[in-house]
């Protein structure tokens, strides 16, 4: 956005967090709960590129705090007279769903179409690239365990996009007019299995992979959380996972192929432990 000359600001729950572009954009805290001060702040917005959400249930942060915030966000901007959201969802989701992240994403949605405000919803499956900590702790556990295990038969399927071709596609959608919905997904597909395999192949650590009950995989994910001060996979994660729902059957949205980021990052790839909670140390829940 900063190379096409507009003027750019954040809204965050960390705006004392450091960032090489914060001496060209300024921060704004999101005042969720002062929606006064939230749409002043979004007066003279043409455009808003949503991120906003939260991966897990937390005791400072939850999915249903994540929606209701997310709904106070769209009111602001439509009273502001914001013209245009791009705004991040997830593929499949559904208000339906009995997980909360996919039941979140799909009642807002719903809320966004319901708003007027024109918008694009952007769908990604799975996101890579510098920080990132999905493919980074996978690669991470297979550097220091002798095998793998996958959640039942490691069939199901991901779509992983690389972080800038997501960028580039949101700056992309700032630009147009009316409403769609784009699934964001990479040019590969791969099972879970099939990603284990990858992954170890391409950093010289091929481990067996093999099929572990969900529950099995989901206490060791907790023993690992418990070690690092952190999530490392959630049930709902594992549950959705194994639903499939982080596939989906469109043309990709991305051009960047994981299997060749990961041989290109092999070396550092998985070094260190990428701690989510870590990250998030600063910010307000």
């Amino acid at each position: 956005m900063l190379e096409n000359g507009h003027s750019v600001f954040t809204l965050t729950n960390s705006p004392g967090l450091g960032h090489p572009l914060r001496e060209r954009i300024d921060s704004v805290p999101f005042n969720f709960d002062q929606p006064d001060k939230l749409a002043h702040a979004l007066a003279g917005v043409s455009v808003l590129i949503n991120t906003y959400w939260v991966r897990f249930d937390h005791r400072r942060f939850n999915h249903a705090t994540a929606v209701q915030n997310t709904m106070v966000l769209f009111t602001a901007a439509k009273r502001a007279g914001v013209e245009r959201i791009v705004h991040v969802s997830i593929t499949n989701p559904e208000e339906g769903s009995d997980l909360p992240y996919f039941h979140g994403k799909g009642r807002l949605e719903r809320a966004l179409r319901e708003s007027g405000i024109a918008h694009t919803i952007l769908r990604p499956a799975v996101l890579f690239g510098d920080g990132d900590i999905l493919i980074n702790n996978i690669a991470w556990a297979l550097r220091r365990l002798p095998c793998f295990g996958v959640f039942g038969d490691g069939e199901y399927k991901l779509q992983p996009i690389h972080v800038e071709d997501f960028a580039a596609l949101a700056v992309n959608e700032s630009m147009t007019t009316g409403n769609r919905t784009v699934e964001a997904i990479g040019p590969e597909t791969f099972t879970y299995r099939e990603l284990a395999q990858m992954i170890g192949q391409s950093i010289s650590c091929p481990r067996p992979v093999f099929s572990v009950p969900p529950w099995f995989g989901y206490v060791a994910g907790r023993m690992v959380g418990w070690w690092h001060n952190d999530e490392f996979i959630t049930q709902e994660e594992i549950t959705g996972l194994m639903q499939n729902r982080l596939h989906v059957d469109a043309p990709p949205a991305g051009r960047t192929k994981l299997s060749e980021w990961i041989k290109q990052n092999a070396d550092s790839l998985g070094r260190t432990y990428a701690n989510e909670l870590a990250r998030r140390q600063g910010a307000r829940s």
